[in-house]
């Protein structure tokens, strides 16, 4: 088993620990008299997001520089034989992604590239299951998927303006010609977009592998630009060994990827360098001169290349022969990106976690020490009861009416702050609804078809984003001016009332901005440099922008989910803790009440509220327990 597989198994293990120390909690919660639904629903929302947790890795390089072999390599070595296919010139015609979801059986699906004339996405054709083509998988038969995993090379030959209309031909390239066959016809992919779904046990606990076909597809297809790549927790870009950096490879490097967290280089094909002829020595200084050139123009550190032979690892795996497998340098290259792939996405859901559990806890343990309080004060007034005569009581119930005419009062001025709070929170999406968005999206498109300029379609989404950015800015306003209104509430019932209130859980759509900038950053690489706009740029750029909306209509669903889970969220522990408030007073009234008629009762309601004390102790030691399994899970390093 590789260190990568071992290390993601073991991921996978800490996630489905956290989840059942996070089960537990909510089960306990659920079954005490603290059980709330907003409650409830922030623990399900933290468990689903361990259980939706992937992990994406992008394997970007032109073609037959061993892409898919090295993907068979490093996951598909246990079938003993190729799963993907492998060899000279194009295998990958059409982006693939691999992963498993459990709502559909083992099957290929296959996105027909004529839906390049449509306006949506590949992200929004994901939920039109009837437009993919659906061929079944059988994981048992390594022939059978093999066989299956061919339909991404398929191509089909279609006229120029077909290819053009599909942003497939730019006239314009010099080197267009050379793509066109003696009929006249152009040869591209069959298929616009590949999803194998396939229970491997990896894809089965979140792995999500992407394979991209050559490198002129990444400046074509917007759902790699925009979605695939950028999103991946890691990239592999493959260079060939005995070729080196491209032209091409430096201007993908630059534009697409880039140097980072998770961004490594493969020079593949090393065993292209072994040679009886040459010494050990003199072979291993060629490969370090390729990783020195590679680093240099690449602007890398040299433990950012990795030299291997991904065919001679995979052979070396098959056939179990670790002095080959050795050779071919691929641990190294499995170590590396388990070790920085692995620990950086855990720590970034631990970290998330965290905060959450720390939040939820806090205001769970706040409502329990409001009540140990009460609990206590009622004790202190029932115990000094003792020996006392009936106009010392009328006193003492008259103190709590007091107490509980006042709360009241209280209560009636927060109906104004509940009303402003509603009217606020509806105003939130007025510029962050998506009927509003759709109308920009569909002012844009107009306004792009009506342009006959480059500048025109520029200005048109340039228009576009300012809008959103606007937009969000404006939402991002209101949920501010909520935020400052929950703190005064906050502080003016801690204050009043003894309430035990923190700071309102804060709340911000900057990253929503973040991603609308990001977007916009893709788009300006891709066609900031085009002065003169040919048809097929033409028909491309506006593909962009079809991805490019899909994105930001993602980003507004979401940020339209958070949002409304933030405005339950925010009010939720004031509402508990005068939740709790309101039930002291009563039973504090009703204690002093009966006493008043029956004095007799008086050792009997001490003794009640001693045994309800013991139980408030208990409750706060069991929910410290459950918050210290989850804080120790959420630790584990295994």
């Amino acid at each position: 088993m590789s260190n990568l597989v071992q290390n993601f198994q073991e991921y996978s293990g800490w996630r489905k620990e956290v989840a059942s120390a996070i089960e537990a909690y909510r089960t306990w919660i659920a079954n005490s008299d603290f059980a709330d639904h907003i409650l409830d629903q922030r623990i399900v929302r933290l468990k689903e997001r361990l259980v939706d947790d992937k992990l994406t890795i992008a394997f970007v390089a032109e073609f037959s520089r061993g892409k898919s072999e090295l993907i068979n390599a490093i996951f598909f070595a246990d079938y003993g034989q190729r799963i993907l296919p492998s060899s000279a010139g194009r295998t990958t015609m059409c982006p693939t992604e691999l992963m498993y979801d459990e709502t559909f059986p083992p099957c290929i699906r296959l996105l027909p590239i004529e839906t390049r004339s449509e306006t949506l996405s590949t992200t929004e054709y994901k939920s039109h299951n009837h437009v993919w083509t659906v061929l079944p998988l059988d994981p048992r038969s390594g022939d059978g998927m093999l066989e299956a995993f061919k339909q991404v090379s398929l191509t089909k030959k279609v006229t120029k303006e077909v290819a053009k209309s599909y942003g497939l031909y730019d006239e314009s390239d010099p080197d267009a010609a050379l793509e066109v066959d003696e009929d006249g016809l152009v040869e591209i992919s069959q298929w616009r977009h590949a999803i194998v779904n396939f229970p491997h046990p990896l894809l089965k606990q979140g792995l999500i592998i992407v394979d991209t076909p050559g490198l002129n597809a990444i400046g074509t297809e917007p759902e790699l630009t925009l979605n695939l790549i950028p999103n991946a927790h890691a990239v592999l870009f493959i260079l060939a060994a005995d070729t080196g950096v491209t032209k091409s490879d430096i201007d993908v490097w630059r534009n697409h990827i880039g140097s980072g967290p998770g961004r490594m280089v493969v020079l593949n094909k090393i065993d292209s360098m072994w040679d009886e002829l040459r010494t050990a020595e003199e072979v291993e200084g060629q490969i370090q001169h390729q990783i020195d050139t590679v680093a240099h123009t690449l602007s890398l550190e040299k433990n950012q290349v990795f030299p291997i032979s991904a065919q001679k690892g995979l052979v070396a795996k098959i056939n179990k022969d670790a002095p080959l497998l050795a050779k071919s340098r691929l641990p190294k290259l499995e170590h590396a990106l388990s070790k920085e792939l692995i620990p950086s996405k855990k720590n970034i859901i631990r970290d998330q976690l965290a905060t959450d559990i720390s939040e939820i806890a806090e205001g769970q343990m706040a409502v329990i020490a409001a009540r140990a309080r009460g609990i206590s004060e009622q004790l202190h007034e029932l115990k000094s009861l003792r020996g006392k005569n009936q106009n010392v009581i009328e006193h003492m119930m008259k103190r709590v009416t007091m107490e509980k005419q006042e709360f009241d009062a209280s209560l009636m001025k927060m109906q104004g702050t509940r009303s402003v709070f509603t009217r606020l929170s509806t105003e939130v999406y007025t510029t962050l609804g998506m009927d509003l968005l759709k109308e920009e999206i569909n002012t844009a498109r107009e306004a792009m078809e009506n342009s006959k300029f480059s500048l025109g379609l520029k200005d048109a989404i340039k228009n576009f984003f300012d809008q959103v950015k606007t937009n969000l800015e404006a939402s991002n306003r209101k949920t501010d001016e909520i935020s400052q209104m929950m703190a005064i509430m906050y502080r003016k019932f801690s204050t009043e009332h003894g309430l035990a209130l923190t700071t309102p859980m804060p709340f911000s759509l900057e990253k929503y901005v973040n991603e609308v900038n990001a977007i916009e950053s893709v788009f300006q690489r891709q066609f900031n440099t085009i002065t003169m706009l040919t048809t097929s740029q033409k028909v491309l750029m506006q593909k962009f922008f079809d991805s490019i909306s899909a994105r930001v209509k993602q980003s507004f669903s979401q940020a339209n989910r958070d949002v409304e889970a933030w405005q339950k969220v925010v009010m939720a522990p004031i509402e508990a803790q005068i939740r709790e408030h309101k039930n002291q007073l009563k039973n504090r009234m009703q204690s002093i009440q009966r006493i008043h008629v029956a004095t007799d009762s008086l050792e009997e309601k001490i003794a009640s509220f001693e045994s309800l004390n013991t139980e408030v102790e208990q409750q706060k030691a069991a929910l410290s327990a459950l918050r210290h399994n989850i804080e120790k899970a959420l630790a584990s390093e295994t």
